[in-house]
């Protein structure tokens, strides 16, 4: 978001630096974590991650203590910016009407540049937000190694017209690798690229309304493709002490040609359903059941992650562990019905 709004107090570390928040539309939704805008002022490059703490007012008025999340200290070239994230931890004495709220700030929309050995890479990664969970876990026998690389682009502006700001794109490619065998070959690859719009309702209900599409990669002979429009609620439910329960139902229909395989409906199903407690900065533990009512075929997905950064050094990955059971897995073999359990780690759940 590049249109900050609803700032009402941005301590800065000294006056090199400026911390200008994003603005959340509620407490609840403060949760999922603030952006805030480290700015250097200064002629020289300045490291530095940024207030501890800061306060601002969200969109419905409530006044929030954030502290900042634990992450690297940046070097913030001169008149530049970097991003911190910043979580709640607890709600100011005085609560201010939005009438009385100071007016937005604003940022230019930017690249981030980063220069390596391999060269200069730049991108709007403020665009970049995670999809699906991003991991690596390996299991036993022919469980094997199960990779996953998920992201979704935002390419206009949360504040564009018409609603362009909730359109998204997005990638997955989950990858099976047999570990097992003696040259250890990739024995299966899903493809599943997305375009959908999410919208909020409210402060804990969002909507999505979209297309994707699931292939194997293959030839004309064995090509397995799914095309389905899809319509996804999620509601969030306050449980108290820093938990949350997550509940989302999915429903789609297929559109399309199905490539070799006609029968996949009757084992990958028309609905699902995605039950998620965490507590923040916690314990996750998800499980997605998908199926076909009327052939009784169907699979079930439990992931269950732990954040590593509390055991020091701020290390930025999850502990993770991954199962599944029944039909579907791979398209390749999506008739079958089996049993897995991998661990290992993400980059995002």
């Amino acid at each position: 978001m590049l249109v900050l709004a609803g700032l009402i107090a941005a301590t800065p570390t000294s006056a090199q630096i400026r911390a200008v928040p994003t603005q959340p539309d509620s407490e609840q939704a403060a949760l999922r974590g603030v952006e805030v805008f480290l700015i250097n002022e200064t002629e020289a490059p300045v490291a530095d991650a940024g207030p501890r703490q800061i306060e601002l007012t969200a969109a419905d008025g409530s006044r929030l203590v954030l502290e900042r999340a634990p992450g690297p200290t940046r070097t913030i070239a001169p008149g530049g910016f970097a991003k911190a994230r910043y979580i709640p931890v607890g709600i100011a004495t005085v609560t201010v009407p939005p009438s009385g709220q100071h007016s937005p700030a604003g940022i230019p929309a930017e690249e981030t540049v980063v220069q390596s050995s391999t060269g200069t890479s730049a991108a709007f990664t403020d665009r970049f937000e995670p999809h699906e969970p991003t991991y690596g876990a390996f299991g036993l026998g022919d469980s094997g190694g199960k990779l996953q690389v998920s992201f979704s682009f935002r390419p206009f502006a949360e504040d564009a017209p018409a609603k362009l700001g909730n359109l998204r794109f997005a990638y997955t490619q989950t990858m099976f690798w047999a570990i097992d065998q003696p040259s250890g070959p990739f024995r299966s690859t899903i493809y599943s690229p997305e375009v959908y719009t999410d919208s909020a309702l409210n402060d804990t209900t969002r909507v999505a309304i979209g297309w994707r599409h699931d292939s194997n990669g293959r030839g004309d002979l064995d090509s397995v493709d799914l095309n389905r429009i899809f319509a996804r609620v999620e509601k969030q439910f306050d449980l108290g002490n820093d938990w949350r329960l997550d509940v989302a139902p999915m429903a789609w229909f297929y559109v399309g040609s199905s490539g070799a395989a006609h029968d996949v409906p009757d084992y990958y199903g028309y609905t699902a359903l995605t039950a998620a407690i965490q507590q923040k900065d916690g314990f996750k533990l998800s499980l997605t059941a998908r199926g076909n009512v009327e052939t009784g075929k169907g699979s079930a997905e439990l992931f269950a992650s732990y954040p590593l950064a509390p055991i020091g050094g701020g290390i930025g990955f999850y502990l993770f562990g991954q199962a599944y059971a029944g039909h579907a897995e791979t398209l390749d073999d999506y008739r079958r019905s089996d049993t897995h359990a991998r661990i290992g780690i993400a980059l995002t759940r």
